[in-house]
């Protein structure tokens, strides 16, 4: 987000070139949302025994992805002022006026709703509530923060932490223990640079719909460069919880270890140069690591 500064133009958007359909499967993200569902999926497995009910997965995954499509829509509704602002966002269906705001919350409440009543009919009431607090805290917490502090990225970590945990109750019907929180505090420890990279690189579109943002907040980058450097160095420990807690074996060990390092690197490249550049390279190692990381650990399970 920073020296190479992302170019915005006027939205050429043409409305009648979009299908009803079509903008509510973009309200629902599904693209975005197939992280929350792998997490789910994550925590499901390094939770369960080693012979899984894969149907009662499959369900779980769904309940999972219908929640998270009804929070993704409310979110679209309650930012729509703000989203016409942005290059990246000025096209989706309630900021460009495609869809109008009943609609739309219609469509948040039914996936919302249906995603929770799937999860207490095929997993546990413990999973329910996880699934509820992610909810609640991305809708009603964070989406309203982000007009009002640069602390709302931090903020919007915990919901992006807790589908682990759903998978987690999902099977054990409890998320109590060090087990399951090592797995929230590594998708939380993750998101920091993620969303530090990506706020740097659309750091005018943020300036432009007044969200103050920490790349807006800090225009030289400094402060952004560091904090990239201090959470991406406190994932490198909490990544290796699963192999401390007993979870994995040491192969798991020595990828996270690779893994978490290399990240770390590309981080402190940034704080040395904030450019678009090195932002970017930030974002898509982030986008690799994780995946990488629950494969590992996935396969290592003991």
């Amino acid at each position: 987000m920073k020296q190479d500064a992302i170019a915005y133009s006027p939205a050429t958007t043409d409305s009648s070139s979009h299908t009803k359909l079509g903008d509510l499967i973009a309200l629902a993200k599904p693209r975005l949302n197939t992280l929350v569902v792998a997490t789910t999926a994550g925590g499901y497995y390094m939770a369960g025994p080693a012979e899984l009910d894969m149907t009662r997965l499959a369900l779980t995954c769904l309940g999972t992805a219908l929640v998270a499509s009804g929070a993704s829509a409310a979110n679209q509704v309650y930012e729509r002022d703000t989203d016409r602002l942005m290059a990246r966002t000025r096209t989706r269906p309630m900021a460009d006026g495609r869809m109008r705001v009943a609609e739309a919350l219609v469509f948040a409440a039914v996936m919302t709703v249906a995603g929770l009543s799937l999860i207490w009919a095929v997993a546990t009431p413990e999973a329910v509530w996880v699934a509820a607090a992610t909810v609640v805290s991305y809708v009603a917490i964070y989406t309203p923060l982000k007009r009002r502090t640069s602390f709302s990225t931090v903020v919007g970590a915990v919901p992006g932490a807790l589908p682990p945990l759903i998978g987690w109750a999902a099977v054990r019907g409890s998320v109590s223990g060090i087990e399951p929180w090592s797995l929230f505090f590594i998708m939380f420890l993750w998101q920091l640079p993620h969303f530090l990279a990506i706020a740097w690189m659309y750091r005018e579109d943020y300036s432009r719909a007044g969200l103050p943002m920490l790349s807006v907040l800090d225009p030289n980058g400094a402060v952004s460069g560091r904090q990239a450097v201090l959470w991406a160095a406190s994932l490198v420990p909490f990544g290796l919880l699963p192999y401390l807690l007993d979870m994995t074996t040491g192969v798991y060990a020595v990828g996270s270890l690779i893994l978490g390092l290399g990240q770390l690197a590309l981080a402190a490249a940034f704080a040395r140069h904030r450019s678009t550049a090195n932002a970017r390279t930030l974002f898509f190692a982030s986008i690799v690591y994780l995946p990488l990381l629950w494969i590992l650990m996935v396969l290592a399970r003991t």
